[in-house]
């Protein structure tokens, strides 16, 4: 069984794009676990509709850990709330995983923005398939066998950026890793970019992954990535008024 982990924190706009899009799958294996980090929307009422199950969660690295804790699958794909994911994804990726005879893996994501920001992604999904051997990357999307997850101890919520790819470089210490370069690629949608701006966020990518590469993962809160009171005043603020 494959357990698609999904951490949220009030996703009523991105959630049904995505279970959805899990759903017209032509692989059915799987369980779906929502790892909420104290939704005040839709989120929970909608992980009710699709017949998720439900974990406690955190910010991203809590949330995934937690989703792990109870999920029942050997296989544990964890991914973001506002994803989407192509037709025959699932089957495609289990089957070239097996094939590769791997223990984690990542493979191609691409922004549902404009033209600057896929040409960016694929340059990054590049270097990404070229690097898989020596430094692993990856794009926030992970596949990876449920007993190697639990040997390095899930993701380490000290991390406050990158925790993919630190996850991604521990875990290749105990398994082997791979860039899955030959599947149909994962959709992402651009909220970051147009919430804070693509130069801003371009350049904490660059910065981040400098520093990553030299003295691994980044514990301070430098660059303030992760902010989930902002999202929760964002909703209420927009929430209409009865």
């Amino acid at each position: 069984m494959l357990s698609i982990i999904i951490p949220t924190l009030n996703e009523e706009n991105y959630l049904p794009q995505l279970l959805e899009s899990i759903k017209k799958q032509d692989f059915n294996d799987y369980e779906i676990i929502i790892a909420d980090g104290g939704s005040v929307d839709e989120t929970l009422n909608l992980a009710k509709r699709y017949a998720c199950r439900v974990a406690g969660g955190g910010l991203p690295a809590q949330g995934r850990n937690e989703g792990a804790k109870i999920a029942r699958g050997e296989l544990l794909l964890f991914i973001d709330a506002d994803s989407v994911l192509p037709q025959k994804l699932l089957s495609r990726l289990i089957e070239e995983f097996k094939k590769r005879k791997l223990d984690i893996a990542s493979f191609p994501v691409y922004p549902q923005g404009n033209i600057i920001d896929k040409f960016i992604y694929t340059i990054y999904n590049c270097w990404a398939n070229l690097t898989q051997r020596i430094l692993p990357h990856a794009t926030q999307t992970i596949l990876v066998k449920k007993e190697i997850h639990q040997r390095i101890g899930g993701f380490n919520p000290d991390v406050k950026i990158g925790e993919d790819h630190v996850y991604a470089r521990m875990a290749a210490k105990f398994g082997k890793f791979g860039f899955l370069n030959n599947i149909p690629p994962l959709f992402t949608s651009a909220r970051r970019f147009e919430s804070e701006g693509r130069l801003k966020t371009y350049s904490i990518y660059l910065l981040a992954g400098l520093y990553m590469s030299l003295f691994g993962g980044i514990k301070s809160d430098i660059f303030k990535y992760y902010n989930p009171e902002k999202r929760i005043k964002k909703w209420k603020n927009n929430k209409p008024q009865s």
